[in-house]
């Protein structure tokens, strides 16, 4: 079991980030704020997908005056990216935002973050306080040389010691950088310091599949630490896959579960059905499923039920065929032909049967 960090808690809108709250799964739209429409088709997937709090770009005036309207229709939080204008930033706090991004390393004016910081205790509004390896003050950069694990931490401690000095503490803090030790590390560093909370993420993780991976591997070391209260995968993918994957990353760690979680061997020699497409075809028909169970499909009887026992529903194929089973017993063997669409019929009475508890 992971024994998580104890942290303060903070929240954007009604989500809570921090104390005794799950690890809250964010992502970023990829739309121009102010095409307001387009901008909330894809909140509105990505809150379908599972995500709890979306952060928007407003780099321009014209991106800042869409954010009433959108504030107004979204399902879920919304935070205000902004960089290097402070004048953006306090549009964006008029738009009733629920949260903004700063980076002091591109508005490092102390007097315009100290104003901005005022305006949002008054109006209650949290800060994301974000320290980039793109965006460290030169004053590291000659310290240490290079954006390492230390100088990102340091940076963060500074500027998170400047927010309370000036009586700011209704913020969490990022630590990013694209690679994955020097997060690790950075981290670390912070968490072992303070009780705030931490946004972790790999940012500019790369496309789908190597991202994928790359966050994976930086989170999962984080979150298996006790690290992490709110995470984001950024990939170079639609945002609605930046979700799916967090969600996966989370649910392999036993932090969180939404939807099926399927479960099935590697292929081998002793395979006699075609598994890949069995798994293809079930991962298809169970896309958007939300019923927290595990999904168990097996290639051969050297694996079988034994070696999925665990799993709530499955298949342990062999011989052209299947045994159906569920929660560990057998109830039928299936043909090759059918045993996708019975599987599928025996999660939808299992669904049933979750709707009538509730």
């Amino acid at each position: 079991m992971i024994n998580r960090r104890k942290t303060r808690p903070v929240y954007v809108g009604d989500v809570k980030i921090g104390g005794d709250a799950p690890v809250i799964v964010q992502s970023m739209t990829d739309t121009k704020t102010h095409d307001i429409e387009a901008t909330l088709n894809q909140i509105n997937r990505l809150y379908e997908a599972g995500c709890e709090i979306i952060r928007v770009a407003a780099p321009t005036e014209k991106d800042a005056e869409a954010l009433p309207e959108i504030v107004k229709r979204s399902p879920i939080p919304v935070i205000a990216d902004i960089h290097f204008s402070p004048r953006i930033a306090f549009l964006a706090l008029e738009s009733g935002i629920h949260g903004i991004r700063l980076n002091p390393g591109n508005i490092n004016d102390k007097g315009k973050i100290k104003e901005i910081l005022q305006e949002c205790k008054k109006k209650n509004i949290a800060v994301r306080l974000g320290v980039n390896s793109g965006s460290l003050e030169e004053r590291l950069l000659e310290k240490y040389g290079y954006p390492s694990g230390e100088a990102l931490a340091e940076s963060a401690l500074y500027w998170s010691e400047f927010f309370e000095s000036v009586g700011f503490t209704n913020f969490k803090v990022s630590i990013k950088g694209s690679d994955v030790l020097q997060n690790i590390q950075a981290n670390k560093i912070f968490a072992e310091k303070t009780d705030i909370p931490l946004h972790i993420g790999i940012t500019e993780a790369g496309p789908a599949g190597k991202g994928s991976i790359k966050s994976a591997v930086g989170l999962g070391i984080l979150l298996y630490m006790g690290i992490g209260d709110t995470i984001r995968v950024s990939l170079t993918a639609d945002p609605v896959e930046e979700v799916k994957v967090a969600y996966q990353i989370l649910q392999s760690l036993g932090l969180r579960r939404k939807g099926i979680e399927i479960i099935s061997c590697p292929t081998c020699g002793r395979i006699e059905v075609n598994l890949p497409e069995v798994v293809k075809k079930v991962e298809e028909k169970l896309e958007g499923e939300d019923l927290p169970i595990k999904v168990a499909i097996m290639g051969c009887v050297v694996n079988a039920i034994g070696e999925a026992r665990e799993a709530d529903i499955g298949l342990a194929c062999g011989n052209k065929s299947a045994i159906l089973f569920k929660k560990g017993q057998p109830l039928k063997r299936v043909s090759e032909e059918e045993m996708v669409d019975q599987l599928l019929e025996e999660i939808q009475k299992m669904k049933e049967e979750e709707n009538g508890r509730a």
